[in-house]
Formats: C-alpha cells, structure tokens, sequence
C-alpha cells in the first residue's frame, strides 16, 4: 500500500523492529518507516485483540503506540528515527512504567 518515491535518497538507517533489522530513512517517523517497511500493525486491542494501524499520522488518535529503547506507549507518528533504534510492536493494553 506505502512505498518510497525512488526519488528519495536520504541516507538510509537501520532500526530494529522486534529484533529484525529494517532500512528506514533519515528524518522518517518510527510509523512512518513501518509503513514503508511493510509492516502495517502498530498494536493490538486490548479487549478483542484486533491490529490497529496508524491513524491520523499528527499525534491525536494513539493508534500508534509502540515501545521505543524500551519505554512503552511512545507515539511512533512523533517520533523521528534514529541509528540502531530498538522498536517493539505494543500487544495488549498500555503498560504503566514501561
């Protein structure tokens, strides 16, 4: 559904998501990079599980959240990436201290 222009030649960057390396861009958001990479679900519900993606891409809505070098329930639609980043998708409700 997402894919780059092949006129985007920012220098690449490495993150990881769940332990899997991605290529995103430099100045890219966390959701945005996602997006890009393929991978659509950002979280699950925590009443019926369902996937959710990202939404409104400005910060409003949460559909978002992901765990970010290890602090959950961060905005990956605010978040710009950075080199060796750690991702983790948020499953289930949003976790208080994490």
């Amino acid at each position: 559904m997402f894919r780059r222009s092949e006129q985007d030649k920012r220098p690449q960057v490495q993150i990881f998501v769940d332990g899997t390396a991605i290529a995103a861009r430099q100045g890219d958001t966390v959701s945005a990079a996602l997006l890009a990479s393929g991978r659509d679900a950002r979280r699950s519900t925590a009443v019926s599980g369902a996937p959710r993606l990202p939404y409104c891409m400005m910060g409003v809505c949460f559909d978002c959240l992901v765990t970010i070098d290890g602090v959950g329930n961060r905005q990956g639609c605010l978040v710009p990436v950075a080199e060796g980043m750690q991702i983790e998708i948020q499953r289930g409700k949003r976790e208080i201290g994490k």
